[in-house]
This record gives C-alpha cells, structure tokens and sequence, in this order.
C-alpha cells in the first residue's frame, strides 16, 4: 500500500461566480490543478468529483462533466462522491483509498457547487437535506435554524456566549481580508458581529447573519500522486494521519453539544500521528456557523466542554496564537460552497505547509490539521498534513 501525497492544486475565486455552472466552474480549477501540477490529462488515472447539488441545479451526472471541460479526460474513470458538506473531503478520502490499493498513480479530486443562482428559500430547503428530515424539516430557517437551536442549547447549558460567537466570526473576516480566493473580504470587527442591526440580523435563535457562512458558488481542485510519482514532482505534501468517523444524523438520538463524531476523529488523527495539538502549526475547520467553530475547539481538545469560549478570548487561534484557525478565513468569510469546500480547506492547508499562502502564510508552518463535516457532527473528516517535499 502507498499513500498519496498532494502534489499540485487549483482553486477559483468562491463567491457569486458569471460562471453559470459546475461544468465551467470544474474547467477553470481543473485546468488551474494540471498547470500547478506540470502535468496533462493524460496523466491522471481516476478523477474524484465531490458535488452536493440535491437540487442546485437539474443537470447532474456531475462526475462526467469533467470530461467537457476537457476532452483529454474522456476515457478516464470518473466517480461522483456526495456526504453533505464534507462531500468534497469524501471526494479527497476516496482517491487516496484509490492511490493506496495501486489502482492508480495519479488522481484528480474536483470539488465544486454552484449556489447563488437558486432562490434564498430553495437554497435553505436544499440544505435540509443534510439534516434527518423524519424529525427535522419543520424546523424554522432551514440548516440554520438547527443550529441556531444548537446555539441556544449551548447557551442555557453553558450561558450565553453571543460575544465570543461575534469574537470568532471578527477573526475569520479578518483573516479573509488576506485570502484572494475568499468571497467576503472585509473585516467587520467585534463591535459589528455582536450588534443585531439592519445589516446584521438575527437569522435563527441567537445566531446573526455574521455568524452564518455564505452561500458561494466556487471549486476546488486537488492533484494527488503516490509516493514515487510525487519524489519526481516539484511540491508533495503528505497525511501523516485521516481519520472518518460518523455519528448518528437525528438530532433527538444523541447529545448534539457533545460533538461526539469530531471528537472521536481529532483523538483518532492525533494519535495515529503520533503528534498532540501543540505541534500543529495551523487548523482549517468546518465554521460553517460560529457555534460550530466553538464546539470543535472543545471537539479537538482545546478546551473541556462548555469552555471553548476561552478559546477565542485568551487569543489562541488568532493568526497569532498558539494555534492559529482559520487563517484563510474559513467558511465563514471564504465561503460555503458545498461541494468545494472539504477539497478547498486541504488546498489552504496545503499552501500553508509550501508556503505558497502569500499573505495568508503563518511563519515556518510545518503539520496542518483540517476538519471538514457533513451535517451537525455527522460525517466528520480530519487530515494531518505535513510537507514532504
């Protein structure tokens, strides 16, 4: 068995693309990737597409439309992966598992949605189907609406923590000011996210429109190659650690503040790595609300329950702490595009470690975390990432 490094990659801008579809939008990151990569169609021997869609768009099949931005691919197997909003880390975890049982030497993951053409009321209808609609399809505002009542929990647990909510979503605004790819670059500060006004609404219980990720259009593309093909390349990076590990989806069967699925992958990565938190450099995880962002901190170790906003008070995980998270600005100033989104956190990470972010770069970063989930905590993903070459 070999593992697969990332040896080159390719990313569009994320936010409301003229690009009208998947199709052009994969074009664009794919012929990014070969470029990056110094390689040709012909060289890639499976293609791992990660879309969502559920209803974006009537046109699916999508694992074949990469072939129609370029004809080189025609012939070359080509799978759709679809795990709510860790599809494209799902996309990721498929071609290593492709790469590693020698099937392949070189494989491309192609993540991508395309969002902001659906009307607002269809987007949060679509979205609810990464939630167990049995029990949960009546709940008011959509995805949101589940984890506004997260938040509210949280609250009446742990008390109310609006402030350190509005202290997290001012970091990652911040952070995306430096991100060319993010679709939200403009710093808003504490005062701002922790204000309820006209241009800051409540959207579900507690949580503001500035605690809400943005509903983006975008793609991502990774290049990934054993470990032979990737000592001939020019950049290799390696996972010296991926963890899966699900819970349950219905909300009423488990205790959802417990994040129970996160946990068990981050404690499952660190030690397969043989690594803890405090040798990681940096962290990409899945803020697609500023209570998500809470609860991992808590998930990955950096607090005990119920504590996590200390976290973000004492200065940890800004882009100067001891653990800086989200430096690209996550998904709460990047973007959200489904599909992209897994694929786009390991292309961050991966910058980071070659030391391509250019003024996202955090100084002499050596092993990256990513944690990318589908659902509330349940399909959740973590990666340790290290450079190789």
């Amino acid at each position: 068995m070999t593992q697969a490094q990332i040896v080159g990659w390719g990313h569009t801008a994320f936010g409301k693309s003229d690009h009208p579809d998947t199709e052009s939008l994969m074009a664009v990151a794919v012929a990014q990737a070969l470029d990056h990569a110094q390689i040709g169609a012909a060289d890639v021997d499976g293609i791992f597409v990660g879309v969502f869609n559920n209803g974006f768009s009537r046109q699916d099949f999508q694992a074949a439309l990469v072939a129609m931005g370029d004809a080189g691919f025609a012939q070359t197997p080509a799978t759709r992966f679809e795990n709510a909003c860790a599809t494209g880390s799902a996309a990721l975890f498929g071609a290593m598992d492709f790469i590693a049982a020698g099937r392949g030497r070189i494989a491309l993951v192609v993540g991508a949605e395309k969002m902001t053409a659906t009307p607002a009321a269809e987007v949060g209808d679509i979205l609810l189907g990464a939630s167990y609609r049995v029990e949960e399809a009546q709940v008011e505002g959509g995805f949101a609406g589940l984890f506004g009542q997260i938040a509210q929990s949280y609250f009446q647990s742990y008390g109310d923590r609006s402030e350190e909510l509005a202290m997290i979503a001012a970091k990652n605004h911040a952070n995306g000011m430096a991100n060319p790819y993010a679709h939200m670059r403009k710093d808003f500060g504490v005062d701002f996210c922790n204000t309820v006004s006209e241009k800051n609404p409540r959207v579900a219980g507690p949580l503001r429109r500035t605690d809400c990720s943005l509903v983006s259009d975008g793609a991502a593309v990774l290049v990934l190659a054993d470990a032979d093909t990737a000592a001939t390349m020019q950049r290799a990076i390696g996972f010296r650690a991926r963890v899966q590990a699900n819970d349950i989806i219905a909300l009423s069967r488990r205790d959802v503040l417990e994040f129970r699925g996160a946990r068990r992958a981050w404690s499952e990565a660190l030690t397969a790595a043989g690594l803890t938190l405090d040798d990681l450099s940096l962290v990409e995880t899945h803020d697609c609300f500023t209570i998500a962002e809470m609860l991992e901190y808590e998930a990955m170790g950096l607090a005990e329950p119920g504590q996590g906003h200390r976290v973000i008070r004492d200065g940890i995980t800004q882009k100067t702490g001891r653990l800086p998270v989200n430096a690209s600005g996550g998904l709460k100033s990047k973007g959200h595009p489904i599909g992209a989104t897994g694929v786009s956190m390991h292309v961050m990470a991966a910058m980071q470690l070659m030391g391509e972010a250019g003024d996202m770069q955090i100084v002499d970063s050596r092993l990256a975390g990513v944690f990318n989930m589908g659902g509330a905590a349940v399909a959740n993903y973590v990666s340790i990432m290290e450079r190789v070459k």
